[in-house]
């Protein structure tokens, strides 16, 4: 029991052999063959799943930036709109000529009849 021996077994040479022969070769080529595809079709899906997520990223990451955008020129807006106001405003006093003299009197020194202006430094 020691020794191995080999068997030499002769093949038998009948249809039946060859037929089970080329089916084991075909479904051997078959087997190959659906390797390849599916080593193909995953090469393709991970490809395509690295640009769509490349995408969906790089998406995100301008939608974050353009509400950042948008959330600073709301800021902005309210701001002009508060100096709008009060620009209004400004142009309501500038139509009052009570205003207008005593705007000019402050800025520019004009004076009333029997006025006396004294400038005092700062």
């Amino acid at each position: 029991m020691s020794s191995v021996r080999e068997k030499s077994v002769a093949k038998l040479q009948t249809t039946y052999v060859h037929q089970q022969e080329y089916a084991e070769i075909a479904s051997a080529r078959k087997k190959k063959l659906l390797i390849r595809r599916m080593s193909l079709f995953l090469v393709f899906s991970v490809v395509i799943s690295y640009f769509v997520i490349s995408g969906f990223i790089s998406q995100t990451s301008n939608l974050e930036a353009k509400l950042a955008q948008k959330k600073q020129l709301t800021q902005e807006l309210a701001q002009l709109k508060k100096k709008q106001e009060i620009l209004k405003e400004d142009i309501v006093k500038l139509n009052d000529d009570d205003y207008m003299a005593k705007l000019a009197r402050k800025e520019y020194f004009f004076s009333d009849k029997n006025e006396i202006i004294f400038s005092i430094p700062d």
